[in-house]
């Protein structure tokens, strides 16, 4: 049995909301682990995206989209969430890339 990844709790915290997120960057300062730091970058994307769609859709008054976005955001946080479960480092399908850079000063 291999032995635990010792980010591994702080990268489940981060994808518990968005203050979940910001708990677990207070959590990875001090050690710093780059498995912890992957995933609340992905998990800060998610939902820093999430919001920022919710915001935009509401004051445009597209009801009809909040459905699609929900489903949206639950696929990508049930996708990085497996993933930091598993102990794997693996970007989200098309924008995760985009978060490892977007994201830098979470360190």
């Amino acid at each position: 049995m291999s032995k635990p990844n010792p980010g591994r709790t702080t990268a489940i915290v981060a994808y518990i909301t968005i203050v979940g997120c910001l708990i677990a960057i207070t959590m990875n300062m001090e050690p710093k682990n780059a498995f912890a730091r992957f995933h609340i970058r992905q998990a800060f994307g998610i939902h820093l995206l999430f919001h920022a769609l919710a915001i935009v859709l509401t004051f445009m008054g597209v009801v009809y989209f909040a459905l699609p976005l929900y489903l949206f955001y639950l696929v990508l946080w049930g996708y990085g969430f497996i993933q930091a479960l598993n102990e794997k480092t693996q970007p989200l399908p098309v924008l995760g890339p985009y978060f490892q850079k977007w994201f830098t000063f979470i360190s």
